[in-house]
């Protein structure tokens, strides 16, 4: 039987959902990804490991919570709802909240159940450049409650984070159940092998950043934090990815390195296959994010974290939300309060010395994932 996953993303890769892909693939179905290349920069059609990856290629559309943002993604909408009535899948399998209208016009239309695998909460996106708008608040708000009328036609809800201690803080399946919704917990964890671990640095050592730069306010921060250390403790800084921040992240850097403050090495985006070279120059991941949209005090769990865990690398997180909770529990790395240049400083230091080890993996989520799928697979036998 033939099954859609939808992406807004170029997938270009997206490792959770080409993991989850795979995954299907594996317990016997064809699997074809239908991913929005926002930016047209990767080809129309591509093979992953038998999975056909399908880009639409719909005019430049840029990321973030802009009315181009969201014209852009209802065009990709309307043109995967389009090619699906035409050709009919067993199962839609939807990656975030933006891709639900494509599961549900499905299922009304031609009654083809679909899966909701929430990543994030992805209505708060749109507040991302504006926290304090009372504008931005209200369409968040709306697209919440669009969200939540949507996914309880689902035949499964998935989602990637859940409390961790008794007392602790929510998770997204927390969030899911006060919303009248139950699901099902599958962590973004990369799956072994993993390549020999870090060990400590002898002199110079290296904080870095792997993945989308999208908020300046947490560059600042880790600029202020590493100022805080002295000069000839100071680390070096390596940034790596593309985002609607990168611009600004690397000039505001680059002028630090100019003046002498610091050393630093960014570049721009980058594939699966050369995170590992990435992550044997760091010594600590930095994983902060301004809290104020709201998702990061819900529960989000950074991938970066877990990626830098499998190769014995801690993290420095958000203090007072979950993903503290966890590098606590799993003592994965430190955690600092958000905007504490000092406290921050003293984190990245605590760090630095560590080695630590990721004793759940991908593996385990696998069966998770498999465990969640059950009433799917029943339904499409």
């Amino acid at each position: 039987m033939r099954v859609v996953m939808v992406v807004t993303n170029p997938c270009a890769p997206d490792p959770r959902v080409l993991r989850h892909a795979e995954w299907m693939q594996e317990a016997g179905y064809r699997v074809t990804v239908h991913a929005f290349d926002r930016n047209q920069t990767h080809p129309t059609s591509e093979n992953h490991k038998g999975v056909r990856i399908m880009r639409y290629h719909l005019g430049d559309t840029p990321f973030g919570g802009t009315l181009d943002t969201y014209r852009g993604i209802r065009r990709f909408q309307r043109m995967v709802i389009r090619t699906l009535t035409h050709d009919p899948p067993g199962l839609v399998y939807c990656h975030d909240a933006d891709t639900l209208r494509v599961g549900t016009a499905l299922k009304q239309s031609l009654n083809v159940p679909f899966v909701f695998d929430m990543h994030d909460l992805q209505h708060t996106w749109v507040r991302y450049p504006a926290p304090q708008s009372n504008l931005r608040s209200f369409v968040s708000g709306r697209m919440k409650q669009r969200m939540v009328k949507r996914a309880k036609h689902a035949t499964a809800i998935i989602t990637s984070s859940t409390q961790v201690k008794q007392e602790g803080h929510r998770g997204f399946l927390q969030w899911l159940r006060h919303h009248g919704l139950d699901g099902s917990v599958v962590e973004n964890r990369p799956v072994p092998p993993f390549p020999s671990t870090k060990t400590k640095p002898e002199k110079e050592w290296t904080v870095g950043y792997v993945g989308r730069v999208r908020d300046i306010k947490a560059f600042e921060l880790l600029l202020a934090a590493v100022k805080e250390i002295p000069p000839h403790e100071r680390p070096r800084l390596r940034i790596a990815g593309d985002g609607v921040a990168a611009a600004k992240v690397r000039r505001m850097m680059m002028d630090e390195v100019e003046a002498g403050v610091l050393e630093a090495e960014i570049t721009s985006s980058f594939d699966q296959s050369e995170l590992s070279d990435l992550l044997s120059e760091i010594d600590v991941m930095f994983a902060m994010y301004a809290p104020l949209r709201g998702n990061i005090l819900q529960g989000a769990l950074p991938v970066k974290m877990f990626d830098a865990a499998a190769y014995g690398i801690p993290s420095v997180v958000n203090d007072g939300c979950l993903m503290s909770d966890l590098v606590s529990e799993e003592k994965l790395g430190e955690s600092a309060p958000w905007g504490d240049a000092e406290r921050v400083a003293q984190a990245l230091l605590d760090a630095k010395d560590r080695c630590v080890e990721l004793h759940a993996n991908g593996e385990r989520e696998q069966q998770r994932w498999l465990k969640a799928m059950e009433q799917v697979f029943e339904l499409l036998q």
